[in-house]
């Protein structure tokens, strides 16, 4: 997906309709611009929901029920490594 636009005397830039579409931008939303070698990287700004920590905790335990017995400290960590074994060996 590459385009081009022009920048406006007063540093405007439009992102193509087809760009913005396949991305998801809509007028008005807020887009970080991060410098990256010689040129720019848009994205979408993280806006902070309002909510407090309990709040987001509790929509969580919501949407991820556990019905099983708490796992330990050890299995989440043979876990994590398996993960990252696994990933290891598709990256090979």
């Amino acid at each position: 997906m590459n385009a081009q636009t022009t920048l406006s005397e007063k540093g405007q830039v439009v992102i193509p309709k087809d760009v913005r579409d396949a991305l998801g931008f809509v007028a008005g939303q807020r887009l970080d611009v991060i410098r990256s070698g010689n040129g720019v990287f848009l994205r979408p700004s993280r806006q902070k929901s309002g909510r407090t920590i309990d709040e987001v905790i509790t929509e969580l335990r919501k949407l991820y029920k556990h019905d099983g017995p708490a796992a330990t400290i050890d299995e989440m960590n043979a876990a994590v490594d398996a993960m990252f074994a696994a990933k290891s060996r598709d990256e090979i």
